[in-house]
C-alpha cells in the first residue's frame, strides 16, 4: 500500500467513526501526543486532543447526530505528514474538508479537521463515499 493509500484509508476511518457514531474508533484516529486543533462549522477553535475528543462526544450525543458521507477525497503526503481534502455531505448540505494526519509508525493519525459551507457537491461529483465502501 502506498503512503497516498495509506492516508486515504485513515481518512476513511475518520468517516467511518463520525457515521458510526464510535467514540472509541474516534479516540483512536486522533494523535494521542501531538497538538491537535479542529474547526467544526459555527464553532469556536479547539485546541487539544481532550477539547476535541469532547466536541466528537457532544456531536454524537446531540439530538440528531448528522449522517455523513464524503467524496471526492484527494490525499497529500511530504515526510509524516499528509492532507487529505474532500467533501463532506450532510442531509443535503455540503461542506468542504480538510483532515491533517500525521504519520505515527506506520500508521497514519489525525491531528487537525476543519470543515465548512460549500455551494455544492464537487464538479466531477462522484458517487458519495460512505464508510460501508470500506469492507
Amino acid at each position: 500500500m502506498s503512503d497516498t493509500d495509506a492516508l486515504l484509508f485513515a481518512n476513511e476511518v475518520f468517516y467511518r467513526a463520525f457515521a458510526d457514531r464510535n467514540m472509541k474508533a474516534m479516540a483512536e484516529i486522533w494523535a494521542p501526543d501531538a497538538p491537535c486543533t479542529c474547526l467544526h462549522p459555527g464553532w469556536p477553535p479547539l485546541e487539544g486532543r481532550e477539547e476535541i475528543l469532547e466536541s466528537w462526544q457532544a456531536i454524537f450525543n446531540g439530538p440528531s447526530p448528522p449522517p455523513i458521507q464524503y467524496l471526492a477525497a484527494k490525499g497529500f503526503v511530504t515526510g509524516k505528514t499528509g492532507i487529505v481534502l474532500c467533501y463532506e455531505k450532510i442531509g443535503e448540505d455540503y461542506l468542504i474538508a480538510s483532515n491533517g494526519f500525521i504519520r505515527h509508525g506506520s500508521v497514519w493519525l489525525l491531528l487537525h479537521h476543519q470543515s465548512g459551507p460549500v455551494e455544492g457537491p464537487p464538479e466531477e461529483n462522484p458517487a458519495p463515499q460512505t464508510p460501508e465502501a470500506m469492507n
